[in-house]
């Protein structure tokens, strides 16, 4: 029992300075954003130079630095929405006022430091925001690739089994509209399926492409980690972006 209590004080004080921690990254990331608008962050980012390799491949180390990058945007584009979602709140309660426009324009300005979470936490941690832009392209590439080749996949399947059915229904059918309908379905299909084979065919003869895409393989688990967050982010960005309409429209009507 006697070393059970001092394990327990000791995961206690533990918690509790990760808890103060999250705490003081949170007023951090406030201030921060109330010092340093967008505007701010666009100049600081035209300062940045950088050369992509011609090769066009990643390497681990950018890799890292993409994946490091995306956990920070979480903290930052969370209280920008918090900041941004409080100020439109406050908006609609004064609507037709000076106040209520005020408060819309603060909201603006939260909505656009949102959106550019992503470069302003390649900022904060010190790397350069031009070659972050660029790794995260390359990134975005792979992951474009590998989602047509997987629609080709489908689809491909798809044909397959529904073509020979599809075309049945075509050669029996008995007027010209219903004979259209069926034969537009099949082009479309049909159009589909190339255009996926085509990209794919066009991935995998890209060197870049192919061997970032094993790069990538490695962090997989890392990269799904991110699919989730990245998802609220949009829904985030989303709502903002009615909010920020709204807050258009509302100061449209009042003139």
């Amino acid at each position: 029992m006697r070393r059970i209590i001092p394990a327990i004080l000791l995961l206690s004080v533990a918690l509790f300075g990760c808890k103060v921690k999250e705490l003081a990254d949170k007023a951090n990331i406030s201030k921060d954003l109330d010092k340093r608008g967008p505007m701010d962050l666009m100049k600081q980012v035209a300062n940045d130079k950088y050369d992509p390799p011609k090769d066009g491949k990643l390497t681990d180390a950018q890799v890292q630095m993409y994946l490091k990058v995306k956990q920070h945007e979480k903290e930052i584009a969370k209280a920008a929405y918090q900041k941004a979602d409080e100020h439109f709140k406050t908006a609609d309660k004064s609507k037709n006022s000076i106040a209520g426009v005020m408060e819309s324009f603060k909201g603006m300005r939260n909505a656009a430091e949102f959106a550019t979470a992503d470069i302003r936490a390649a900022k904060d941690l010190g790397y350069n925001t031009q070659e972050y832009l660029w790794v995260k392209g390359q990134v975005l590439t792979v992951s474009a690739t590998a989602f047509a080749e997987m629609t080709s996949n489908a689809m491909a399947a798809s044909v397959e089994s529904s073509h020979s059915q599809m075309r049945k229904a075509y050669e029996e059918a008995k007027d010209e509209q219903t004979k259209q309908m069926y034969k537009q379905m099949l082009d479309q299909y049909e159009k589909t399926a190339k255009e996926g084979q085509d990209l794919t065919a066009k991935a995998n003869e890209d060197p870049a492409i192919a061997y970032n895409r094993q790069l990538l393989k490695k962090y997989d688990s890392e990269l799904a980690g991110l699919a989730g967050p990245d998802d609220q982010s949009k829904k985030g960005l989303d709502d903002l972006q009615k909010k920020m309409q709204q807050a258009v429209d509302d100061a449209k009507k009042s003139q």
